[in-house]
C-alpha cells in the first residue's frame, strides 16, 4: 500500500511538472489581431500585463507574473513595437519584452506635400505624435543645427523606405532622414547641381514643381530645361503647381486669373525665380531628371491635345500659341461633351 501511494505522488508531481513546464515553456501565447503589442514609453509592468491581457495574448497574468519575477522584467520594461507570433511561450515572450527586441516600423514615403503631412505620416507608424513632429519641423533652433529652416526643411526627406524603432523620437527620426538625404547627394550629383549654379535645396525645389508638372518620366529633364531656361533668363518660372501649393488647394482643375493673384512667396506667378522651398517631396528620379536635364532653347511647355499626360515644348511664344491653342480647343470640346452627355 505504502508503495502505491509513493508511485501515486510521483505521478501527481510528474503531472504538475508537467503542466508548470507547458504552462511556462509551451505554445500558449496568442497573436493579438494586428500583429504587433505595443509598450509605451514610461509603461509600468502592470500596464504591459494588463494590455497582454486586454488584447487576449495571454489568458492569465499568474504565469506570466511567475516568470517575469524570475527573468527580473518588472524593473526593465522595455518601449517598443513587439511582434507576437501565435504559439510563442510565456518565457519567450517575457524574455523578447525584456530585452528589447522589438520590430522595426517601415516608414515609407512617397510623395508628401506638405510638412503636416510628414507629420501625420510619421504620428501613423510611430510612437511620437504629430504635434511634436511639426514643433520640430517648424523649431528655428532645431533645424538651425542642419542649416534649413521652416521652408526649405523638406529638402531633407527623399521618398523612400526607411526602417526605425516605432519608440523613437521625433528628433531621431529627421536626423535619419537627413543623414540618408546627405548619402543621396554624393560627389556626383552635387557637381552636377553646381554645373546648374543651383544648391542641392534649389535642385530639390525645381524637381519638386517637375514632380507636380507630370508622371511622364521622358518629359521631366525637359520640363526642367524651361524652367532652368526661364532662370536664366529672369523670367517668372509661371509654375500652376506653386499657386495649388500657395493656396494649399491642391485640387484646383484649371488655374484662373484670379488664382494667379495669390499674394505668396511660393506663387511663382508674382515671384521670380524658384520658391523658398519645395512643393512636394520629388522622387529620385525626378531629382536626377533635373541634374541631367538637357540643354534646350525651350521657354515654354502645355499639355498635347490628345490628353495623353505629355507636352509640347516651344522656344518662341508664337509657337507655344499654336500648341495652347489646340490644347485649349481639345479641352474646350472635352468639356462640351460631356456636358451633353449629363444633359441626356
Amino acid at each position: 500500500m505504502k508503495k502505491k501511494t509513493i508511485l501515486y505522488i510521483l505521478a501527481l508531481l510528474l503531472i504538475g511538472g508537467g503542466f508548470i513546464t507547458w504552462k511556462i515553456f509551451g505554445p500558449t501565447v496568442a497573436a493579438p489581431e494586428k500583429k504587433y503589442f505595443y509598450v509605451a514609453t514610461g509603461a509600468t509592468y502592470d500596464a504591459v500585463k494588463n494590455g497582454l491581457q486586454e488584447a487576449k495574448i495571454i489568458s492569465s497574468g499568474f504565469w506570466f507574473d511567475q516568470v517575469a519575477g524570475k527573468l527580473n522584467y518588472p524593473t526593465k520594461v522595455k518601449a517598443g513595437r513587439y511582434e507576437i507570433k501565435a504559439g510563442m511561450s510565456i518565457f519567450n515572450l517575457v524574455r523578447m519584452l525584456r530585452s528589447g527586441n522589438q520590430s522595426p516600423v517601415n516608414l515609407v514615403i512617397n510623395k508628401l506635400r506638405t510638412k503636416e503631412d510628414l507629420a501625420q505620416k510619421i504620428a501613423a507608424n510611430f510612437e511620437c505624435d504629430s504635434l511634436s513632429v511639426i514643433s520640430f519641423l517648424y523649431n528655428a533652433d532645431s533645424l538651425k543645427k542642419y542649416n534649413l529652416d521652416s521652408n526649405t526643411v523638406m529638402t531633407a526627406v527623399i521618398p523612400n523606405t526607411y526602417s526605425m524603432l516605432w519608440n523613437t523620437s521625433a528628433s531621431k527620426i529627421f536626423r535619419k532622414l537627413y543623414s540618408d538625404q546627405e548619402k543621396f547627394w554624393n560627389d556626383e550629383r552635387t557637381k552636377k547641381a553646381t554645373a546648374l549654379h543651383m544648391t542641392p535645396q534649389q535642385v530639390y525645389t525645381m524637381a519638386s514643381i517637375v514632380e507636380e508638372e507630370t508622371n511622364k518620366e521622358e518629359d521631366k529633364g525637359k520640363i526642367a530645361s524651361v524652367y532652368i531656361n526661364r532662370i536664366n533668363n529672369g523670367t517668372k518660372l509661371e509654375a500652376d503647381p506653386t499657386v495649388k501649393f500657395a493656396m494649399r488647394d491642391f485640387g484646383l482643375k484649371r488655374i484662373l486669373h484670379v488664382h494667379l493673384a495669390y499674394p505668396s512667396p511660393y506663387n511663382t506667378y508674382q515671384q521670380t525665380g524658384l520658391p523658398p522651398g519645395p512643393i512636394c517631396t520629388p522622387s529620385s528620379k525626378t531629382i536626377d531628371a533635373v541634374l541631367n536635364a538637357p540643354q534646350t532653347n525651350y521657354i515654354f511647355f502645355v499639355a498635347k491635345p490628345d490628353f495623353n499626360g505629355y507636352s509640347n515644348f516651344a522656344s518662341t511664344y508664337t509657337e507655344h500659341l499654336v500648341f495652347a491653342k489646340a490644347y485649349q480647343h481639345a479641352l474646350d470640346s472635352l468639356i462640351k461633351a460631356k456636358a451633353e452627355r449629363q444633359n441626356l
